[in-house]
């Protein structure tokens, strides 16, 4: 087995072929079963919680009126929700970008200081900027 490796990897005239076939079969273990496996994975557990969610909000709502306000009541409550969090994340992105591009435009600067390569940093700084501003003033308000 040890001759097999060495001729594989060894100083033999056909040494890149082993790392070939090593990268090879680790590319197509990776975008043809790992990544579409794991999709799978995810896709059949949001669809199993969007059945169980439905399931509970019919039987709430077919039990009697009073449980039927309240099911469309934490249907509300989900909803807002799920809609402040998504707001809170693209604060986070927002700071976050700005801070890549304030570092990266540090770091450019100190890098290279005969010309204005560091205005590259202002790419991830705008864009956190952008979402920044959607979220807090474009984006639509939690009722």
């Amino acid at each position: 087995m040890t001759n097999l490796a060495m001729y594989m990897f060894g100083d033999s005239g056909m040494s890149g072929f082993g790392l070939w076939m090593f990268l090879s079969i680790g590319a197509v273990a990776l975008f043809v079963v790992f990544i579409p496996l794991t999709s799978w994975i995810e896709s059949q557990r949001k669809e199993r919680e969007a059945f169980y969610k439905a399931e509970t909000f019919r039987r709430l709502a077919e039990s009697s009126s009073d449980s039927a306000k309240a099911a469309i009541e934490l249907l509300r409550e989900q909803t807002r929700l799920e809609t402040s969090k998504k707001r809170e994340g693209m604060k986070i992105g927002g700071l976050i970008n700005i801070g890549v591009g304030v570092g990266l435009m540090i770091f450019l600067h100190a890098l290279v200081t005969d010309a204005p390569v560091y205005l590259c940093g202002l790419i991830p700084g705008l864009i956190g900027v952008a979402l920044l501003v959607y979220a807090l003033i474009l984006a639509p308000k939690a009722d």
